[in-house]
């Protein structure tokens, strides 16, 4: 049996529609076997899909198709901390998941650069699944088939602060949204936002971020599925926040914020229970590592609450 680990991810990150994300430290967990069938349970009692319409093993199945192999069934045990339907990258983290453990089940037939293009293949952006692939922040896109990407390191320069409200909002619904086409000016705003925000990262010139998670593609659109979301983000600058941003599709919201601002987070955390309980704020840090697979351990299984 193998674990698979895979990193919540906060795409659309600030100007960066559908091309610019991060990797967090939140995690989902996969243990993962071939089996003579299809056996799915998840921890703590959370209800997953226990036949073929379970994401993981469409997913794992893909790899078994491309590489010619059948795939009799599979044991899958999820253990899941990353929420669902909040804007956190959770159905990428069971995308990739499927796919690098079956190529792992497999022996590695297939490069890391091919599970990151199958991956946006199956998305349809590389905006979540790439930075849960390799960690780290990622701007990358999805041409000719192929995922064109730049990765950098920024663990050292900023934490981050997820305000996670107790609703859903899904995907779809968040798509629907938007409109078809937008003002020439607006396109314009987030071009230059987004070299900014990416320009700034890279030199660790943070006095920027500010003005660079500005957005006008998605966030004006989105926020009025969101309650308290456009009030939630002016609250987390407010309190010192470098900049704040739409997670994903939403509903959660991100902070960046100064690792030298030691007391941002227990600041957040008290102004926010009064103010707007229905969000909670999680503190985190970019995952530099992504997806990572490892043999289970003697036990784990044992500590687990199925």
């Amino acid at each position: 049996m193998i674990t698979v680990r895979v990193p919540a991810t906060s795409a659309n990150m600030g100007p960066g529609f559908d091309s610019i994300g991060i990797a967090l430290n939140l995690y989902n967990t996969f243990y993962m076997e071939e089996s003579d069938s299809i056996e799915i349970s998840a921890t703590h009692g959370e209800h997953v899909p226990s036949d073929e319409s379970n994401l993981i093993y469409q997913c794992a199945k893909r790899v078994y198709d491309i590489c010619g192999k059948p795939m009799p069934g599979l044991k899958l045990i999820e253990d899941c901390d990353i929420p669902q339907t909040r804007g956190l990258g959770s159905s990428s983290a069971c995308t990739v998941a499927g796919l690098i453990g079956a190529n792992a089940l497999l022996g590695n037939p297939l490069h890391q650069e091919n599970i990151i293009d199958l991956a946006a293949a199956i998305e349809g952006h590389p905006d979540n699944s790439t930075p849960a692939i390799l960690g780290g922040f990622c701007t990358s896109l999805l041409e000719y088939g192929k995922v064109w990407s730049v990765r950098v390191p920024i663990a050292d320069k900023l934490d981050f602060v997820a305000f996670i409200p107790n609703f859903e909002l899904s995907t779809e619904k968040a798509r629907q949204a938007i409109p078809r086409t937008i003002p020439h000016k607006d396109a314009v705003f987030n071009l230059s936002r987004a070299a900014l925000l990416t320009g700034s990262l890279v030199t660790g010139d943070l006095h920027n971020l500010m003005v660079a998670a500005g957005d006008c593609l998605h966030q004006p659109y989105r926020f009025g599925l969101i309650p308290d979301g456009e009030e939630v983000v002016k609250s987390a600058k407010g309190l010192g926040a470098l900049g704040a941003f739409l997670s994903g599709a939403g509903p959660t919201i991100i902070a960046m914020v100064d690792k030298e601002d030691k007391t941002y987070y227990s600041r957040a955390c008290m102004y926010f229970a009064e103010r707007f309980p229905n969000w909670k704020p999680v503190l985190l840090s970019c995952d530099e590592v992504g997806a990572l697979v490892t043999p289970t351990e003697e036990g784990a299984l044992d500590k687990l609450d199925l």
